[in-house]
């Protein structure tokens, strides 16, 4: 339903204050109220009107924690505010009972409750999403109604703003308040420190962009030392309902400071409106940019890259890590030749330290989904494994195995198609990648307690000597040659073409727009500003 007097404040903001403006009688729609021939005088001199309270169902979804439950979206407006929350069934219910309560002869109607049949059925649940959003809006009616505690607590309409405008979208309060209190509890303890700000940076170039934001090489004003900054918005993180990754990526890099081949965090800090995190600057290039240009790699470089990131798996699972999305965009080389993994919005912290049938989230990159995933069964640390055995074959044959631009058709292939297994790679390389390549999970090379000591003894990389590897005394077959900071020959000019925007280095947005995502910001990232230890 449609608020006319809302709408009439609306036209009236847009009217200079000192010119003459009036409309004759207006004629709302019939709908729109029983006194339908009612007409309304508008005019210059009337008092200023007060922004209404809109609520509605949007959408639903359905989630899973011991068991699924379908959640409801509900968008609210209120006094040039808007954010959304989520609730449940049995929160609608409890409201109305409470209504029902302390409001006689109240004349709310809510679906009834399912006693049998599956409550998970889309027309089900499109159905009572439908008779929801009806019962919002016979009680967003009487405004007395929203006066009621209970019903101001359902709808947060107290919530405190921000001390400063942002830039954002609809706030995602997804649980409630559990998920505020979980990352409320993340305590940097003695590592601790003044947090950084963007002007502590000089940011010079674009080096990389994601569905997020952007990484930028930057120059610490003071240091003089360059970094990677990976800046993401927080409007997309909240509207994407992506703030449990962007925290589990925090704390996972915080894990790899001391691991050769895992990208290091020195600071993170976030403003008004974004999250910044100040990583190791590598300017070797993409493992992808690299086989874009040379097609495939001779197997004694792929061996190398394979036992280099098979350490770094291995030591990510020595931590109960699963890292979920490697691919050769997320493999970068150091200045020597070295890999060096990178993000790890994907990656998910298990507790079972066997990593077997710990999670059950679709994701990762098509191209290199392990089986158990396409299928949605549980799985752990084994789809690393396949991943890493996707990147071989790609390394070594210049597709990933079961390659087509069909996705649907992809994903029928990795479940069934028979691994091919070209000639011009030795017998061990290809027993290695049937091996890492199983359907299978638990005939999986890599599988359970053996793990990297699996990989290590297999007579693909007979010729490694691990602690050396490790110790970065292997020579890389192959040294980007770069020279300095600003030698971006190996970085997709797609990404340094673009002009730095001077937003990146605004500690807050200074754009008014007439949404919340960061309403609840400072709650929601709380515990993401982190500065390494000084003794590092």
């Amino acid at each position: 339903m449609i608020d006319f007097l809302s709408l009439l404040c609306d036209l009236r903001s847009h009217v200079n204050k000192e010119s003459e403006f009036s409309y004759s009688w207006i004629q709302p729609h019939a709908g729109f109220g029983t006194k339908s021939s009612l007409g309304i005088m508008l005019a210059a001199n009337m008092p200023e009107c007060t922004p209404s309270t809109t609520a509605s169902v949007e959408d639903s979804e359905i989630r899973e924690k011991e068991k699924k439950f379908t959640v409801y979206k509900v968008a609210i407006s209120s006094d040039n505010d808007s954010w959304f929350v989520f609730r449940r069934y049995n929160e609608f219910y409890k409201l109305f009972d409470i209504l029902r309560k302390q409001v006689p002869g109240i004349q709310l109607k809510l679906p009834g409750k399912k006693l049998f049949g599956n409550n998970l059925d889309p027309q089900f649940i499109a159905s009572r999403q439908e008779g929801l959003d009806m019962f919002l809006q016979q009680l967003m009616q009487d405004k007395k109604l929203l006066e009621i505690p209970e019903v101001r607590a359902f709808l947060q309409l107290d919530r405190p703003k921000l001390s400063s405008e942002g830039d954002g979208e609809l706030e995602d309060t997804t649980e409630g308040v559990d998920v505020c209190e979980k990352l409320n509890q993340l305590n940097l303890g003695p590592s601790e420190r003044l947090y950084a700000k963007p002007r502590d940076f000089e940011f010079l170039r674009v080096i990389g962009k994601g569905s997020y934001g952007k990484v930028l090489l930057a120059r610490h004003c003071s240091e003089g030392q360059y970094y990677a900054i990976k800046i993401l918005s927080k409007r997309v993180i909240l509207r994407k309902n992506e703030v449990r990754h962007v925290m589990a990526e925090r704390d996972i890099l915080l894990k790899n400071v001391h691991h050769p081949f895992l990208v290091g965090l020195h600071y993170s800090f976030q403003t008004t409106d974004k999250l910044y995190f100040v990583l190791d600057y590598v300017n070797g290039g993409e493992l992808f940019f690299h086989l874009q240009r040379e097609r495939t790699f001779p197997e004694s470089r792929a061996r190398f890259y394979a036992g280099e990131i098979s350490l770094a798996l291995g030591y990510l699972h020595s931590l109960n890590i699963v890292y979920r999305d490697l691919k050769p965009e997320n493999i970068l080389l150091d200045a020597q030749g070295h890999i060096v993994l990178t993000d790890f919005g994907l990656s998910k912290e298990v507790g079972d330290l066997m990593g077997v049938e710990t999670t059950h989230t679709f994701c990762g990159t098509p191209e290199y989904l392990a089986p158990e995933i396409i299928r949605k069964e549980p799985y752990g640390r084994a789809v690393d494994w396949w991943c890493l055995g996707a990147v071989l074959y790609e390394m070594l044959y210049g597709l990933p195995p079961f390659y087509s631009r069909n996705t649907s058709e992809m994903y029928e292939r990795i479940l069934n198609k028979p691994l091919t297994l070209r000639s011009g790679t030795s017998e061990s390389a290809r027993d290695l990648l049937s091996q890492l390549l199983e359907k299978d999970p638990r005939m999986r090379l890599g599988y359970a307690e053996g793990d990297l000591e699996n990989l290590k003894m297999h007579s693909f990389f007979s010729q490694i000597n691990w602690d050396d590897l490790f110790a970065k005394k292997v020579r890389p077959p192959f040294n980007p040659n770069v020279h300095e900071v600003f030698d971006l020959r190996h970085i997709d000019p797609e990404f340094t073409r673009e002009a730095v925007s001077s937003s990146v280095a605004r500690s807050h947005s200074t754009t008014s727009i007439l949404t919340a995502s960061v309403r609840e910001a400072d709650d929601i990232f709380a515990g993401f500003s982190y500065a390494a230890p000084m003794d590092l």
